[in-house]
């Protein structure tokens, strides 16, 4: 049966709630309109973008009727910057839109007719919140600037005045960095035709410690004073590491190898009471308050005598193991980030910790190789990337037959799916999940789950 609309159709659709994704759900005569910059409640005159036998997509082009939560947006920047979708969206209606998107992922994919779903966390700061923004350098009538990239464009940057998502220091190394670039005549990179010379801007802040990191990433050659660059970020006396990586190929990436221009090679942060030390290319979760929040919960759900064995996969730089540490008899953590690995061996030195131990590799490949050091774990904590926990990964945490899994998720579909197999194929029963909104205005969702062994 054909689809009821064509590709530009203009539709008047309402909006009856949020998709996983940021997009709203609309249907006509029950087939379902997947409407960008729709929010719940909204009547929007809709273009159709695209097709599908079971749905659509389309973009709302002016809102007739907006919806009861629809509130002003305070950036000067949104709707066209990509850093934010929901500033026009009451804080009390994101976080009940997060929790339903849980809840269906669980039900429609899981499996779960009732989801052991605990009530959503939502975040102590809806602003500012950010301990890490990744700036794209852009070029303007007035020389180089910095900004994010427009929403749904790869090739077009925004250049950005102040962002509410960083702090007033995040804002203010921006535009120090802004300045530096024009004063010194260098050329913005272009990423359609590969000219040009600046390309990145990253800044890290240790939100408990107050020491800030700089990496400007650059494309090959040294176009520029080290000395004079050094100068303009010491102006700031949060700043502790000042590092430099060069972009040899045309991949719009940050994770680079980096030369130590001036101070520390990492900046510390505290999370639960313990110092981290985070490199640039070090994970880090990028809400610290919520990050604490986030742990915490881990904690409770791991429910941890003092006696257990805990694997710690997708490890980062030891945070989740580290803070268990002290109701656990060993911690072994896993991760592919060599660098990663490194910052946790410094962490656990760095807080006196001496029952834990960390491992570079893939997790899928590695487990074999930890169960004969380590012996069988009593609780697997994974922390997976927003792809989920791959097959491989997935029955080799099977096989272990930990008594307690406690999954932490940065996407519910990839959790619910992995919910089911460990259910159906190696016997687990999900007891609790509970959201927490790391990232507010964002369609990111980070949850908990604990599942056990029937």
């Amino acid at each position: 049966m054909a689809a009821p609309v064509t590709k530009d159709q203009e539709l008047e659709l309402h909006v009856d709630s949020l998709a996983y994704g940021g997009n709203g759900v609309a249907r006509l005569n029950g087939f379902v309109v997947f409407v960008r910059r729709g929010l719940p409640g909204d009547t929007v005159r809709a273009r159709v973008t695209k097709v599908k036998r079971s749905h659509a997509e389309a973009l709302a082009v002016e809102v007739l009727e907006p919806g009861p939560q629809r509130v002003d947006a305070p950036c000067a920047h949104y709707p066209a910057c990509g850093g934010c979708r929901f500033q026009d969206l009451a804080y009390d209606a994101q976080v009940a839109a997060k929790e339903a998107q849980v809840a269906d992922a669980l039900r429609r994919i899981g499996g779960l007719a009732e989801p052991p779903l605990e009530p959503i966390i939502p975040a102590e700061s809806i602003f500012h919140y950010r301990n890490k923004l990744e700036y794209s350098f852009t070029q303007t009538p007035a020389g180089a600037a910095l900004g994010f990239h427009k929403a749904g464009r790869w090739d077009e940057v925004l250049e950005i005045e102040r962002c509410w998502l960083t702090t007033d220091l995040g804002n203010a190394i921006r535009d120090a960095v802004r300045d530096w670039a024009r004063e010194e005549r260098l050329p913005a990179y272009d990423q359609e035709t590969h000219e040009g010379y600046l390309r990145h801007l990253v800044f890290r802040e240790g939100r408990n410690t107050g020491q800030a990191l700089v990496q400007l990433v650059t494309a090959p050659g040294e176009r520029f004073e080290r000395e004079q660059f050094v100068e303009v970020l010491r102006r700031f006396p949060e700043v502790r590491a000042i590092h430099w990586a060069v972009n040899e190929t045309p991949a719009e990436v940050t994770n680079l190898p980096t030369t130590l221009l001036w101070g520390e090679d990492a900046i510390e942060e505290e999370l639960c009471g313990l110092r981290f030390r985070v490199r640039p290319n070090a994970f880090l979760q990028t809400n610290t308050a919520m990050a604490e929040r986030l742990y915490e919960l881990a904690g409770e759900y791991a429910a941890m005598t003092g006696q257990e064995t805990v694997y710690d996969l997708y490890c980062g730089i030891g945070t989740i193991g580290l803070s268990l540490a002290d109701k656990a008899l060993t911690v072994w953590g896993v991760e592919v980030s060599e660098e990663s690995v490194a910052c946790a061996l410094e962490n656990a030195d760095l807080n006196g910790i001496t029952n834990a131990a960390f491992f570079a590799g893939e997790v899928g490949q590695s487990l074999a190789e930890l169960q004969e050091r380590a012996g069988d774990p009593d609780v697997v904590v994974v922390d997976p990337p927003r792809a989920g926990l791959s097959g491989k990964a997935l029955r080799r945490i099977g096989r272990l037959e930990p008594k307690r899994i406690v999954y932490v998720s940065c996407n519910p579909t990839t959790l619910a799916s992995n919910v089911k197999e460990l259910g159906t194929a190696w016997g687990y029963r999900l007891e609790r999940v509970r959201p927490v909104d790391m990232f507010p205005h964002t369609p990111h969702i980070e949850a908990v789950a604990l599942l056990t062994r029937a």
